[in-house]
């Protein structure tokens, strides 16, 4: 199954579960994003052509990261004419993972199967990273009270006037 959209001013061929780095759109990581212009659907057997869009198609996904491509260098030059101008640009975009590609009437299709795999995963490690912090915290040494402080204070300087 997959869509054809267009974003940015390009068009995109998207299947669920891919990665897509498009323009600049806003938004945080994790945030939903909707792409409301389908040009072209299929779903294996049958393929659907907007004129111009699809309104009964519906392709979501999640913002997974905001960033900037690598540095080009912009370079004009004319012989003999002692001219030359550089310039460098990077290109802002936003890389977005495909959740799903639904179309009206049928059933959409689930959530990625690894991302349902490693939901208990993740959780577990999460609960024993929280264990091992709060060995880690009962471990710690108390804080010395403010008398406690200055006999060892007082032991400290002892010791180094002994030397």
């Amino acid at each position: 199954m997959y869509a054809v959209v267009n974003t940015g001013g390009k068009q995109y061929k998207v299947q669920q579960g891919e990665v897509l780095r498009i323009e600049k759109i806003p938004g945080d990581v994790g945030n939903p994003v909707n792409f409301d212009r389908i040009l072209m659907f299929s779903d294996g057997d049958n393929v659907s052509i907007g004129q111009p869009v699809l309104d009964n198609v519906a392709v979501e996904g999640h913002i997974v990261e905001q960033g900037k491509a690598k540095k080009i260098i912009v370079f004009k030059y004319k012989r003999r004419k002692r001219y030359r101008r550089k310039q460098g640009h990077r290109q802002e975009y936003t890389a977005v993972l495909i959740d799903s590609i639904k179309e009206a009437g049928a059933e959409a299709e689930e959530a990625l199967p690894a991302e349902k795999e490693l939901k208990p995963e993740i959780e577990k490690v999460d609960a024993e990273a929280k264990v091992e912090k709060d060995a880690a915290e009962k471990q710690k040494p108390a804080p010395l009270e403010g008398a406690e402080k200055m006999e060892a204070g007082k032991a400290a300087v002892l010791e180094a006037e002994e030397k």
